[in-house]
């Protein structure tokens, strides 16, 4: 009876789960496994993340999808690392590699001077290609702008905070907060440029999305191998989140 009453309370469940995702799935089979364990007929996101990042990923159940717009549209914080001399095609890892170039002249302090000028409004170019990681595949997929497409053009995003935590060449790992839409992997591949060594997205991990951060998530394995009492434990009312 207990089961079937949990049953019931999942089915009639509203509000926002946060998970914490891995890197190497599609938020599109996060989506699919959540909704397939605890059977929710109505289930929706916050914002997707692309397949190579992990952390903050919001499932809004029943009602909760309702304020999926407003996550996504919320500012969210991350935190990461970027290869130095490493130029790729997407810019990040996944792609293919374009240039190796000498990063030895960069120090702490030629990194501390330049990063003032991607701090607040900046204007950033998003690369032509992509690294997909599509539904159901366990592989990325470079994707790449069709005939008569137009070129990228320069996108105004908004960087509250970017700071560095670590600086080990090639590795630069770092800290920020952005504004809905600044592109992480232009972001880095511009501060390459600015350094005259080129760069590029080494891992990426939110953090943050609106008032959720992801202290408060459940693992994505440990989701899987929980009953619904976990599931109906988790769930947050929106208003709630939206109060903080």
């Amino acid at each position: 009876m207990a089961n079937l009453d949990q049953i019931a309370m999942v089915s009639a469940l509203d509000g926002v789960l946060a998970v914490d995702k891995p890197a190497g799935i599609a938020s599109h089979d996060v989506m699919r496994e959540v909704k397939r364990r605890f059977n929710l007929a109505k289930a929706g996101h916050g914002g997707t993340l692309p397949g190579n990042v992990s952390g903050l990923f919001l499932v809004m159940v029943g009602d909760g999808t309702r304020a999926s717009d407003f996550f996504m549209r919320a500012d969210s914080a991350y935190e990461g690392a970027m290869r130095l001399g490493r130029v790729t095609d997407t810019a990040d890892r996944e792609g293919r590699t374009l240039a190796e170039n000498d990063f030895s002249s960069v120090t702490r302090e030629s990194l501390d001077a330049v990063l003032p000028e991607l701090r607040g409004d900046v204007f950033l170019t998003e690369p032509e290609f992509q690294s997909v990681m599509l539904p159901g595949r366990e592989s990325y997929e470079i994707i790449g702008p069709k005939d008569g497409d137009p070129k990228p053009q320069p996108k105004l995003g908004h960087v509250y905070r970017f700071e560095v935590t670590a600086f080990e060449p090639p590795v630069v790992r770092f800290r920020t907060v952005v504004a809905k839409g600044t592109s992480m992997r232009a972001l880095a591949a511009q501060l390459g440029e600015l350094l005259g060594c080129g760069a590029s997205l080494e891992s990426l991990r939110r953090t943050r999305q609106g008032k959720v951060d992801v202290s408060e998530a459940i693992t994505f394995a440990k989701l899987l191998t929980s009953d619904s009492s976990v599931l109906l434990g988790r769930v947050v009312k929106p208003s709630e989140l939206l109060s903080r």
